[in-house]
């Protein structure tokens, strides 16, 4: 039993070990790239280099609020699934992230 236990936390380190960090850029009032799959685990950075705020929002699942110009905002991916996304100031921006 005491194995088990030791094993499963290793198991969980090695996967947190692992996660990667994927950066989504906001600039000329669209999300590069629109599209991204990531691991369960990973980061995902949306950085704005616009000059008016934004926001990266898949409802119920996350919302960045709003993303000041120059500022980003992390999200950690838990939901695996398709998750489109968009910004609620600017509906026409339209991201998709896929979670594995």
């Amino acid at each position: 039993m005491l194995a088990l236990v030791v094993f499963s936390a290793l198991e969980g380190n090695a996967a947190e070990a692992a996660a990667q960090t994927h950066m989504v850029v906001i600039e000329g009032f669209k999300f590069n790239p629109a599209t991204l799959t990531v691991n369960r685990g990973d980061r995902i950075v949306w950085r704005n280099k616009d000059l008016v705020p934004h926001t990266a929002t898949s409802h119920g699942v996350f919302d960045s609020r709003s993303i000041a110009p120059g500022s980003s905002w992390t999200y950690v991916a838990r939901k695996v699934g398709t998750l489109p996304y968009v910004c609620t100031f600017h509906p026409t921006m339209q991201g998709s992230l896929t979670v594995e």
